[in-house]
């Protein structure tokens, strides 16, 4: 007789990016389409949901995935066009189904 185990599938996360008065949309165009490869029209429109609604999923996938692309994310560097800006924007990871953080 065979023994069946359940094989529990690979839990999922969200990498999110947060809203800041310190980057451009040109900016966030420009990191999208650098480290996940997406096109104008898509990061223009994670672009334009972050500034409306302060945060934007921008994929869902393993926790590992989702910590390589928040580093890179972290370390892109300030806005040049904004001479306030003095560093990267933030990005955070949760578990997909749950609720996000306030």
């Amino acid at each position: 007789m065979e023994e069946r185990t359940e094989v529990e599938p690979e839990r999922l996360y969200h990498l999110v990016l947060l809203d800041d008065d310190q980057h451009s949309y040109q900016y966030v165009i420009e990191m999208l389409a650098s480290i996940f490869g997406y096109g104008s029209e898509k990061a223009w429109t994670l672009a334009r949901i972050v500034d409306t609604e302060g945060r934007a999923i921008l994929e869902t996938a393993s926790h590992a995935q989702c910590e390589r692309h928040q580093s890179q994310i972290h370390a892109y560097g300030a806005d040049s066009r904004i001479p306030t800006s003095v560093g990267s924007m933030s990005a955070v990871i949760e578990e997909a189904g749950t609720p996000p953080q306030t």
